[in-house]
């Protein structure tokens, strides 16, 4: 793998990641998506982007404008989003601006919504905006009730 694929595995799924996900697609149920957002301080658009100068957090608002519209026609819908102020268990470099999480009624929600075009026109505006992410898919699980110590 190159820097440039390892770089970019932090802010876009690799091809692994996403046929691994497409492999599960059948899984049933909702889900859940953990976003860890870093911004950069100057939002990064491809050469010969028309796109205004703005900040990394300014680009993710571009890029929300579209993505929450796109959640919502699949079904799904944002349960939170905040700022993070602390890690308390976390690699002393590793810093995060804002946590979202996103609930889809299924993986196919998901993978139909970022498959469509439009939103992929808004999603320059994502990777323009992020100098670092996390996209954890989650499932819900029952906490143990009757443990044995």
């Amino acid at each position: 793998m190159t820097f440039k694929e390892i770089y970019m595995a932090s802010i876009e799924p690799t091809a692994e990641q996403f046929q691994q996900l497409v492999q599960d697609i059948a899984e049933p149920g909702a889900l859940v998506m953990i976003n860890l957002l870093r911004y950069r301080d100057c939002a990064q658009y491809p050469v010969g982007s028309e796109a205004t100068p703005c900040t990394g957090r300014e680009a993710y608002q571009r890029y929300a404008a579209v993505a929450v519209t796109k959640v919502e026609e699949v079904g799904g819908k944002v349960l939170w989003m905040g700022s993070v102020k602390t890690a308390l268990i976390a690699p002393p470099d590793e810093t995060w601006d804002d946590a979202l999480l996103v609930q889809y009624p299924s993986r196919q929600a998901f993978v139909e919504m970022v498959s469509r075009p439009d939103y992929q026109a808004g999603a320059v505006h994502r990777t323009a905006a992020l100098a670092d992410s996390r996209l954890l898919l989650t499932v819900e699980t029952a906490l143990p009730t009757n443990v044995s110590m």
